[in-house]
This record gives structure tokens, C-alpha cells and sequence, in this order.
């Protein structure tokens, strides 16, 4: 006869294999890396750590240590061509602006290029009427959601730099009080 312990051992693996198979189920379809961005770190937390063999990075900076920088597609080029859902705020012929997945502050929100830029550092001398408009778009939309109060842009750059999508984008945060030194 089982004990309580091996019943709820065997709960939690029926559960932990689950998770895997949805797991496999959405990777199959393309869409894993949208939801491993979108979705909290809590759900996974319900699964004993021994029993899962995929876990989602936990933070930014552990996502931009695995990051590819390589020209290849990237979630945000995925979204410029509407492939992927987003919460869009604002669109031009040059650059995209949609809230974070995963807000950092009360007020979130990314500005992207449509063109593909992979980085700041990248960027060359052509793209200075884009990386102008990046700018103007993040401070018009900031004042809209944001006031007088102020807000923070940020651009992560390369691996120190914890970038973790290497599609350019500006982060756009607010709504709090900011902390000094942010890194």
C-alpha cells in the first residue's frame, strides 16, 4: 500500500511531466520563446526542481549570457511582422512601441525599428534618422503615459550589457522612483 509521500511524489511527477509535454507541444509550434518571455517564473515554481528538465532564465542578465547575437530572426522581428501578439501603443513606417511582457515598472513599455538593427553598437551612420526617431518616439509616448513625473530609457548593449534580444530596442520606465546607480 502507498504512503501519503509516494502519492504526492507520484502527483508531482504526473505534473512535472505535464509541463514537459506542453513544453514540447508549444516548441513544436515556434512560439516557446514568446511564452518563456511572457510567462512568470511562479508557474514553473509549482514543479519540484529535481523533476523538471526545462526551466525558463529567472533573469535578464542570465538571458543575455546565452544570448545569440547572430543576424538570425528575434521575437521583435517576429512581432514588427505581426507573427507574434503584442500590446502595440504605437506603430510608424519606422518603429514599433508595445508594453513589456514582463514590466519592470508601473510604466513599461519597448521601442523597436522595424528595420532589423541587432544592437546599438552595431548601428552605423545611415541609421541615425532611426535611431533619432527611436528616441522622439520613446520621449513623445513617455510624456503621454508619464507626465511630468519622469521616467528612465534605457538601451542594454551586448552581453555585459544584459541584452538579452538582439533586435535594438529602447526600454522605456516609469511611474516610480528610480534607483541610482541602476546597474
Amino acid at each position: 500500500m502507498k504512503n501519503e509521500e509516494d502519492v504526492s511524489d507520484e502527483r508531482q511527477l504526473d505534473r512535472a511531466r505535464k509541463a514537459r509535454a506542453f513544453i514540447r507541444k508549444i516548441y513544436t509550434n515556434g512560439v516557446l520563446e514568446f511564452f518563456l518571455l511572457s510567462l512568470p517564473r511562479v508557474i514553473f515554481s509549482r514543479f519540484p526542481r529535481q523533476h523538471i528538465l526545462f526551466r525558463p532564465m529567472t533573469t535578464e542578465v542570465e538571458k543575455a549570457q546565452s544570448a545569440s547575437d547572430s543576424s538570425g530572426d528575434t521575437i521583435f522581428g517576429r512581432i514588427v511582422r505581426k507573427e507574434i501578439p503584442a500590446d502595440i501603443i504605437y506603430e510608424d513606417d519606422t518603429c514599433l512601441a508595445f508594453n513589456d511582457v514582463n514590466p519592470q515598472a508601473p510604466v513599461h513599455f519597448l521601442v523597436i525599428p522595424k528595420k532589423p538593427i541587432s544592437m546599438l553598437g552595431t548601428a552605423q551612420s545611415d541609421d541615425i534618422e532611426i535611431l533619432g526617431r527611436l528616441l522622439l518616439v520613446a520621449k513623445t509616448l513617455a510624456n503621454e503615459r508619464l507626465a511630468e513625473r519622469g521616467y528612465r530609457v534605457v538601451i542594454n548593449n551586448g552581453k555585459d550589457g544584459a541584452q538579452s534580444v538582439y533586435h535594438l530596442h529602447l526600454h522605456v520606465l516609469g511611474g516610480r522612483q528610480m534607483r541610482w546607480p541602476p546597474g
